[in-house]
């Protein structure tokens, strides 16, 4: 890394882990940057999405949100989400105001850069792609379900997933971002339908190749019905490596103690459970381990430490540069 400018940090996910990797990254003095997927097709974002053929805005939004340096207020108010209202129920303000800007400079990134401009926001989000894309997953037994929202409930194990169209193009701006980094931070969130839509797009798959960055995977604390169930920390890494090829993550940092029993009975009620630890598989892959208590135990549910999460991966960064 040249001495002279920061660390070029590369964050790639979406759902609710990636906001929280960015608010406590966004501290340190490091060149931020955010890859977020536009795959999502539910709730006001698929109606906002099927109505004007823009790419999905939710994951965008709570990104922008988070990196965001704007007055409470303010964020409160892009944040709102319309309990009643003829047509507007169910939207959030901060979609409609990025369908509204989207629309207004004709081109999806040029909205998100101007929001991003109003809102003071510290690093740079990319969405994926430039253009709406759909997600489709093929189960174990051969049936292909289409789109984000339907693939958790899917009636068989996911085999892998894909997008169309396939000569989607993600951002030139994006692809530099990655061929730059110093570290790629492959973020938690739902496996197959936040976080492998980013790195299956071939060019993404490729800037990633060939980038000399090191890439670490932040992994989840729990596993997700209709997803992950039963998944341990290496079949979430070899659900990557399946994907977009073997050696492509260095480093995993992984939650080391117990959840309290009141956690694990919510979430079994969601058919969840504490993702296995298996250390000897995770080291068969050659990969490099950072295990740690890694939860925010102030939190009702069960979420990634904001503070915790990017002091590690600030001091990693630090490391790989001396």
């Amino acid at each position: 890394m040249n001495e002279s400018k920061k660390p070029s940090v590369v964050v790639i996910g979406g759902g609710t882990g990636m906001p929280v990797l960015l608010r406590g990254l966004k501290k340190y003095p490091i060149e931020l940057s955010a890859l977020v997927t536009v795959a999502d097709d539910g709730g006001s974002t698929g109606r906002l999405r099927s109505e004007m053929d823009i790419p999905a805005t939710g994951d965008i939004r709570n990104v922008i949100a988070s990196l965001s340096e704007a007055e409470p207020m303010l964020l409160e108010l892009f944040q709102h989400r319309f309990k009643k209202g003829n047509g507007l129920s169910g939207h959030a303000m901060g979609n409609l105001l990025l369908a509204a800007i989207s629309s207004i400079n004709g081109d999806f990134y040029k909205g998100i850069r101007e929001v991003s401009r109003v809102l003071n926001v510290k690093g740079n989000i990319y969405p994926i792609s430039n253009e709406p894309v759909t997600l489709h997953a093929r189960l174990e037994d051969g049936t292909i379900v289409s789109g984000e929202s339907s693939i958790p409930h899917a009636h068989a194990p996911i085999h892998s997933v894909f997008v169309t169209p396939e000569n989607a193009r993600p951002l030139p701006e994006a692809m530099t971002a990655i061929e730059e980094a110093d570290l790629i931070v492959i973020s938690p969130g739902s496996l197959y339908t936040s976080i492998l839509p980013n790195i299956i797009i071939p060019h993404i798959k490729e800037a990633i190749h060939r980038s000399h960055a090191h890439v670490a995977y932040v992994c989840n604390v729990m596993t997700q019905a209709g997803e992950t169930t039963g998944y341990t920390a290496s079949d979430h890494i070899q659900a990557i490596f399946d994907h977009i090829g073997y050696h492509t993550v260095q480093s995993i940092i992984v939650h080391n103690e117990s959840i309290s029993e009141h956690s694990r009975e919510l979430y079994a009620e969601e058919n969840a459970a504490l993702v296995e630890y298996d250390i000897d598989r995770l080291r068969s892959f050659g990969l490099n381990i950072i295990e740690d208590d890694i939860i925010d135990h102030e939190e009702s549910t069960l979420r990634h430490d904001a503070e915790k999460v990017a002091k590690l991966l600030y001091t990693f960064v630090c490391e790989e540069d001396e």
